[in-house]
């Protein structure tokens, strides 16, 4: 929150976020926006590697270099969160360098060059961390989301598959909390449980000449349930003598395309358009272990 305030009183001080045209993109190379843009994505992105030491790393104690496969662990969510961030970090920077003013090939490359070096940085603190190690199959999914987001840019020149995430309270952090999180903010980081990451997508951006709405999307997602170790699958609590069995979820639901609702007004887009990343709760059909069944609204 204080990065964010940074950003936009930064934006305010050079004269920009006065302007009617604030929402508008930039005809040509707004000198000050690019400025503006850098030094708001500068501070975010030190704040919030700090906030994410703070989160993983600073009980951690630092050693030599070393790498680890960690493919297994987790039922693979914290791949699914790496491809995940890696694909918004990427859309967000390209979209306010193309705000700025600068062409489609320096604003995806910026973009691109920006979230691999924040998703780089913290897989060099995983390589030096005592507890973890460097991990090829993250960095995998690192390039993986920033090709997605790259790959339909050059292709298509939009976004048709848009990755999204949701996220619900678990009770299983309480279990373990050293290690799920004992506070909100390190629950929604740490508790896979809680976490679903979903590919959303409109027939009628695929189908030519269709009728079908393109705001309203179908959206395939992934989740798991009972998972409180990363790579041990059965867990008894100790304190409850309770034995948990960790096991994959597979949901289908609907969504909505914020980016393509008919929003006339620059503005209400633009403020409209940064929720097109987080999963609308909807009804869902969640199938696991062969048992299929319907929440009539998952969030």
């Amino acid at each position: 929150m204080k990065a964010l305030i940074i950003f936009l009183f930064t934006l305010y001080s050079n004269g920009i976020f006065s302007q009617r045209s604030f929402f508008q993109q930039a005809d040509s190379l707004d000198k000050k926006r690019v400025v503006s843009v850098s030094a708001g994505i500068g501070t975010i992105g030190v704040s919030s590697m700090t906030g994410l030491w703070n989160v993983w790393y600073k009980n951690s104690e630092s050693g030599k270099w070393k790498f680890k496969d960690d493919l297994g662990s987790w039922l693979q969510m914290d791949k699914a969160g790496h491809v995940y961030t890696a694909y918004k970090l990427n859309q967000t920077v390209t979209d306010m360098y193309a705000w700025a003013g600068l062409s489609k090939t320096p604003s995806l490359l910026l973009g691109a060059g920006y979230s691999f070096a924040f998703q780089s940085t913290l897989e060099v603190f995983d390589g030096f961390s005592s507890d973890w190690g460097f991990s090829w199959s993250d960095f995998g999914a690192n390039c993986t989301g920033i090709m997605l987001y790259t790959g339909q840019q050059l292709i298509w020149e939009e976004e048709r598959i848009i990755p999204k995430f949701s996220s619900h309270p678990s009770p299983y952090a309480s279990i373990r909390p050293q290690v799920l999180g004992s506070s909100y903010p390190e629950r929604l980081i740490k508790d896979y449980n809680g976490q679903s990451y979903w590919l959303s997508f409109s027939p009628g951006t695929f189908i030519p000449d269709s009728k079908f709405p393109k705001w309203l999307c179908f959206s395939v997602g992934y989740s798991v349930d009972q998972k409180l170790v990363g790579d041990v699958n059965v867990y008894t609590d100790n304190s409850s003598g309770n034995t948990y069995t960790a096991q994959r979820q597979w949901l289908l639901s609907m969504d909505i395309d914020f980016s393509r609702l008919p929003i006339r007004r620059p503005w209400l887009k633009s403020i409209v358009k940064q929720f097109n990343y987080l999963k609308i709760p909807f009804p869902t059909i969640i199938i696991s272990n062969d048992v299929t069944r319907i929440q009539p609204l998952y969030f």
